[in-house]
């Protein structure tokens, strides 16, 4: 391939839908205490979610080295191919993109002469991993690094991510709210949905009970339809499979399941559940 894309361990992708990619994937920290990890190398989704449950204090999360991404950026490059296509999570919520910006200034500083494109998705998990995927595919099909970034950069304007979260509690371990009022959003059944389609993490809605909270994502899907690259994604969720179903009432194409791992999980907190997808782009009228 002429260019190689690079991303961020908050993409969430499989290590079944990367194998056979060449997709770099540079790893943030995911610390517990004085413990910390690379997330994906050193710790997998489902480690984390069980010593989250464990952890008297909320995880903490941080972005990868330059150096990382440097290794990533050579990896490529020394591999072939002329250009690099990085795309990172939101740079709203996570200073990763920084990071990555200042690798590609360093090499550059360091007289390798080398294209190396920093891409914002304004999206994370599975929003990111669809934006990632895309990419992949063009570099595969031979498109050059100005073509995937044009694509990137309009996909990302169509691509939107909702989650509902089942816990209130590592909102409060986080501070973000009270204990009294997690104690009484609990006693509520409170699910808020929150909305990270500008690339900041929004209030949405709030709903009384989980299945309200289903039926309000799969309502907001079928109002956006006809949709795109359809994606559910969860933090160890019971009732994933159910979700799944109710979209396949709404949705007739296929639908991408991944875990959302580290990054996301321990804001969001366990049996966290939500969708991504792209708004299709409107086919061009025939000439009269």
């Amino acid at each position: 391939m002429a260019v190689g894309i690079v991303t961020d361990s908050s993409c969430d992708l499989s290590n079944e839908e990367l194998e056979g990619t060449g997709i770099e994937v540079v790893p943030l920290y995911i610390r517990f205490g004085t413990e910390e990890f690379l997330d994906r190398e050193e710790i997998t989704v489902e480690d984390f979610y069980s010593k989250m449950a464990m952890a008297p204090e909320l995880p903490q999360t941080a972005a990868p080295s330059p150096g990382r991404f440097e290794q990533a950026f050579l990896h490529h490059l020394e591999n072939g191919c002329d250009s690099v296509v990085c795309i990172n999570l939101s740079a709203a919520i996570s200073a990763t993109m920084q990071s990555a910006v200042q690798a590609a200034a360093s090499l550059r500083e360091a007289g390798k002469d080398a294209d190396i494109r920093i891409l914002d998705s304004r999206s994370v998990a599975a929003g990111l991993g669809t934006l990632v995927l895309q990419a992949q595919k063009l570099a595969v099909g031979g498109a050059n690094a100005d073509e995937i970034e044009s694509h990137v950069a309009a996909a990302t304007e169509r691509t939107h991510v909702f989650g509902t979260l089942n816990t209130l509690e590592n909102l409060r371990k986080g501070g973000r709210i009270g204990g009294a009022q997690a104690l009484l959003g609990s006693m509520l059944s409170i699910k808020p949905i929150v909305d990270i389609s500008s690339g900041e993490v929004a209030e949405a809605a709030k709903q009384r009970t989980r299945r309200k909270a289903l039926d309000w994502l799969r309502n907001t899907v079928q109002e956006a339809s006809p949709v795109e690259h359809l994606a559910v994604m969860h933090g160890e969720a019971t009732d994933m499979e159910q979700f799944c179903e109710m979209l396949a009432e709404v949705h007739s194409g296929d639908i991408r399941v991944t875990k959302i791992g580290p990054v996301v999980g321990t804001h969001a907190g366990a049996g966290v559940l939500g969708v991504a997808y792209q708004v299709a782009e409107p086919h061009q009228q025939p000439p009269a």
